[in-house]
C-alpha cells in the first residue's frame, strides 16, 4: 500500500514476478483486500500464484515511524512483516515508508546475533561493475564499529548476489590517502584494514564510486543517503538537458534520431529499477526496501532480488562473518 504509485505499480509488477520468476512459488499482497482484488481485476491476468492478506491500515510516508508501528498493529508493513518472522513468507518488499520497515524489522526480526545495528545497501550501476553502497540511511551516525560491521555485510551481498569472488572494499573519505576524513574515518580506515578475509583497498573518493573499481563502498548513512540521492538528480538532470539540446534544432533531433541505439543502451546502463530495491542487510530474514517511486518494473525486480537473498541466506552468512570476526 505504500509508494508514489501504490497499489497499482506494486500489483502490477507483482503480477509480472509471478508470471516470470520460475523459482517463487507464492507472492502475498498485504493490504486492504478490496483495493488490492480491483486492482488485481484490472490485470490481464490474474495468476493462482497471488494471495492476499488484509491489512486495515497503512502507514503514511510522513508518519513517525516508531509511533506507527507500535500504534498500527495491522499495517500493512507490520503485518508483512510478521508473515516473514513467522516463517509464512521468506522474504518482504516494500516501497512504502522506510522508516516503518526498518522499526518493523528491528522490533519484530530483530538483528542477527554480533550485529548492532542493521545497515541499508543499494546497488549502484559503475563504468565497470555494480558497487554495493552502505549505509544509506538507517544510521545516520555510525561508530566505527558500526562501519566495520557494514563492510562485513556488504562484502558478503556482493559474494551472494552479485557473484564477486573477492569484493574489493573501500571506505568513502574525502581523499584517497590513509590520514584523510574525520576522526571516525581515520579510526574506521586503520580498524578495516586488519579484519582478517576483508579484501580492504584503503579510502575512495566521492569520485572512484563510479569507476567501478570496488565492489562494496562504505559509508554512515548520512553520508550514503546524500550520495544516492544526489546521483539520482544527476542522472535525471543530464537526461534533461539532453532532451531539451536535442530538441533546439532539426539538425540535433536528426543526430538524436541516428544515436537513438546508443542512447537507450546508455539509459538502460543508468537504469536503478534494473536492480530492484535496497536489501535491509543485518537482520533475522529478508527485507528489501524499494523506491518510494517504483514502477512495476522496479517492483518486480525487487521481488527478484528478495528471492535471490532468501535462497543464498543472505542473513545466515552475514551472521557467520560476523561471528568469525568476534572470534578473532
Amino acid at each position: 500500500m505504500g509508494g508514489d504509485h501504490a497499489p497499482k505499480e506494486t500489483v502490477r509488477g507483482s503480477v509480472g514476478a509471478a508470471l516470470g520468476l520460475k523459482d517463487i512459488t507464492k507472492i502475498i499482497l498485504v493490504g486492504d483486500s478490496e483495493i488490492l482484488n480491483r486492482e488485481l481485476n484490472r490485470c490481464k491476468f490474474k495468476p493462482s500464484k497471488i494471495e492476499i492478506c488484509h491489512a486495515s491500515e497503512a502507514v503514511a510516508m510522513g508518519e513517525s515511524p516508531a509511533q506507527a508501528i507500535r500504534r498500527k498493529k495491522d499495517s500493512s508493513i507490520s503485518k508483512a512483516m510478521d508473515l516473514v518472522k513467522s516463517g509464512e513468507a521468506d522474504a518482504m518488499v516494500s516501497a512504502g515508508n522506510t522508516g516503518a520497515v526498518l522499526v518493523a524489522a528491528m522490533l519484530k526480526l530483530r538483528p542477527l546475533e554480533g550485529v548492532e545495528r542493521p545497515a541499508i545497501a543499494m546497488v549502484m550501476p559503475t563504468q565497470q561493475r555494480p558497487v554495493v553502497l552502505i549505509d544509506v540511511g538507517a544510521n545516520t551516525d555510525c561508530s566505527v564499529k558500526l562501519l566495520e560491521q557494514f563492510a562485513i555485510m556488504g562484502s558478503v551481498y556482493s559474494k551472494a548476489i552479485l557473484k564477486q569472488s573477492k569484493p574489493v572494499v573501500g571506505l568513502l573519505s574525502i581523499g584517497g590517502e590513509e590520514g584523510k576524513g574525520n576522526e571516525i574515518t581515520k579510526e574506521a580506515c586503520a580498524a578495516l584494514g586488519k579484519i582478517a578475509g576483508l579484501n580492504f583497498k584503503g579510502n575512495v573518493e566521492g569520485h572512484d564510486l563510479f569507476r567501478g573499481e570496488t565492489d562494496v563502498v562504505v559509508c554512515d548513512g548520512f553520508v550514503g543517503n546524500v550520495v544516492l540521492k544526489t546521483s539520482e538528480s544527476v542522472v535525471h538532470a543530464v537526461q534533461y538537458w539532453m532532451s531539451k539540446e536535442f530538441h533546439k534544432n532539426p539538425m540535433r533531433l536528426l543526430g538524436a534520431t541516428l544515436l537513438k541505439g546508443a542512447l537507450k543502451a546508455m539509459k538502460r546502463r543508468m537504469d536503478p529499477e534494473l536492480y530492484g530495491g535496497a536489501p535491509l542487510l543485518g537482520v533475522n530474514g529478508t527485507c528489501i526496501i524499494a523506491h518510494g517511486a517504483s514502477s512495476g518494473r522496479a517492483i518486480l525486480n525487487a521481488i527478484r532480488v528478495a528471492c535471490e537473498s532468501a535462497q543464498n541466506r543472505v542473513d545466515q552468512l552475514i551472521m557467520k562473518e560476523i561471528a568469525k570476526t568476534r572470534a578473532i
